[in-house]
């Protein structure tokens, strides 16, 4: 049964990283490359759609891994659950503190509201959005050590 755990949270990581990492340096860039309005549009639609998504699968992703800390604390890895499962959570508190006040307000905008320094809070998004894709990153890493 730990076993079970173990691939289902690992592959679940895994795929909200994938995901992740293809909003930064897939989906966005395609966005900023487009004519006109189309790419802020487009990210206010994403924002929209993956703000409902992800935080379920964040929250799904970080208790996974509590539950394979303590089912698996007397096994090999341990350590390196305890540590991604650390850096799950720094994905979630930089998410609430840096990265959802920005999506919720940039979900909104349309060329008609959008402010003045829309571009400007987006570049801050996505800088923020790179640190926590590297944490993700590190996190699955970890996981993936933590089975063999």
């Amino acid at each position: 049964m730990l076993n079970a755990l173990e691939v289902f949270t690992t592959v679940s990581v895994g795929v909200m990283v994938g995901v992740e990492f293809s909003v930064a340096f897939v989906i966005n860039p395609i966005l900023d490359a487009l004519p006109e309005d189309s790419g802020q549009l487009g990210r206010a639609h994403g924002g929209r759609m993956l703000g409902a998504v992800m935080p379920v699968w964040y929250i799904t992703s970080l208790v996974l891994v509590g539950i394979w800390a303590v089912a698996g604390r007397h096994h090999h890895g341990a350590g390196l659950v305890i540590t991604a499962g650390g850096l799950l959570a720094l994905s979630v508190i930089m998410s609430i503190l840096l990265l959802v006040p920005i999506n919720n307000r940039g979900k909104t905008w349309t060329p008609e509201n959008r402010p003045a320094d829309w571009k400007q809070q987006m570049n801050r998004w996505d800088r923020f959005h790179y640190a926590r894709v590297a944490v993700l990153i590190a996190a699955f890493a970890l996981l993936v050590a933590a089975l063999g």
